[in-house]
């Protein structure tokens, strides 16, 4: 590919979770080399499941790593929706082998450190990537020709360009944007994952499955293709910490669920220990580069859970980001407008909608009275029909080319 470029200086990207990795992979794959800063002491990541639609796995097939998440994914046979109050059953949408049909790619899960595991060792051996442990980045100047970053330990690295893939308290961000803290939902995760057979048979099941409540939802499904058994509980709550690892308080999930279903309550009661994070997003920006810097992922355009597709938008910048800069000859600047241009609508249109999930997913009285009728109404194709600008093969092909 040609380049406008000093070939002996790597691309920078600052992060190395999820989303910084895919785009490394992807530069790597269209013969860039690359340099990934990580501020932490490894390369790994926090969390457990994490839900995959179809189109991150069309993602997985262009960055070449699909055989290695269909080696730790677990696939559902159908998407439930329960009423956590009545118990009843609201949805059930098969998304076994009617996804891969419709879609052209499955509905998968995965725990997240696999995910990560396997961009790791993908990146690990590209000899096109350089992977930097405890290595923060604070700062950068853009000189027009180049990149420099400075980091916490009062290193420098020069790069081609900067690509920010550090999440939502982004330092980069705040340079570029300065729109100050994240906007806190109010909304509080509990998460945990347990060996499946610590969970009693009455409460195995291969769907991924949603109870939802007043101010509450519970969700759980398979992974590791069985092995375990992920719970992740949100309800409202004011309280704010930043970070991912917080320990959560079990007394504070029984005040808040209280008067949910015994099944819901018989789940809660499983987990000795929880991990918690405060959901928190970002207002939706249309511009998120300047010159040799661009943003990716949640330092772009973070997005609260509801839709599964954190992970998933980065993903697809990452590969976006090759496509443009092999679009432009290599050069940066044009190749930085142009992937902002084809990303926001959508990145903003997964934002708010992931808002409005939130609304309906927590909904009580008649709000929650029309969810749960406009929900038994919904027909299988009928819900895969109102996914398809999220999941469907060419919409993501539009959105990443």
């Amino acid at each position: 590919m040609p380049n406008n470029n000093d070939s002996s200086l790597p691309v920078i990207v600052s992060g190395g979770g999820i989303g910084g990795l895919a785009a490394a992979l992807a530069l790597s794959r269209i013969g860039m080399s690359v340099r990934v800063l990580e501020q932490t002491d490894t390369f790994g990541e926090i969390g457990a499941g994490i839900q995959i639609g179809p189109n991150a796995f069309y993602i997985f097939d262009k960055l070449g790593i699909a055989d290695q998440i269909n080696a730790v994914a677990a696939y559902p046979d159908a998407l439930v929706v329960i009423d956590s109050l009545s118990a009843e059953t609201i949805m059930n949408v098969p998304v076994g082998a009617t996804a891969r049909k419709h879609f052209g790619y499955p509905y998968g899960l995965v725990h997240r450190a696999d995910l990560h595991g396997v961009l790791l060792e993908a990146c690990d051996q590209s000899p096109q990537i350089t992977l930097s442990a405890s290595t923060k980045v604070t700062d950068f100047e853009d000189s027009g020709t180049d990149v420099s970053v400075k980091t916490d330990g009062g290193e420098s690295y020069d790069g081609a360009a900067l690509i920010a893939a550090d999440g939502l308290w982004s330092p980069i961000r705040e340079r570029l944007i300065g729109d100050g803290k994240p906007r806190v939902s109010g909304h509080i995760a509990y998460r945990a994952a347990l060996p499946i057979a610590s969970v009693p048979e009455s409460a195995r099941t291969d769907d991924l499955t949603l109870w939802a409540g007043p101010k509450t939802h519970l969700v759980h499904y398979p992974l590791r293709r069985g092995e375990l058994f992920n719970i992740v509980a949100v309800f409202h709550s004011d309280r704010y910490e930043e970070g991912w690892g917080t320990y959560g308080e079990p007394q504070e999930l029984e005040t808040h669920f209280r008067g949910t279903c015994q099944q819901v309550q018989d789940m809660l009661t499983m987990i000795e220990s929880w991990r918690m994070w405060v959901l928190c997003d970002r207002e939706p920006i249309s511009n998120w580069s300047s010159g040799r810097v661009t943003l990716l992922g949640d330092a772009a355009h973070p997005t609260l859970q509801y839709m599964a597709q954190g992970a998933c938008m980065a993903m697809e910048d990452g590969v976006c980001l090759a496509n443009m800069l092999t679009a432009t000859g290599g050069n940066f600047e044009k190749a930085f407008v142009r992937y902002q241009e084809t990303r926001y609508l959508r990145t903003t249109r997964v934002q708010l909608t992931s808002r409005l999930y939130g609304h309906a997913y927590h909904a009580a009285d008649a709000t929650r009275d029309l969810r749960n009728a406009y929900l038994a109404e919904r027909t299988a194709e009928q819900y895969l029909e109102s996914n398809a600008w999220l999941y469907d093969a060419e919409e993501v092909e539009k959105h990443t080319t």
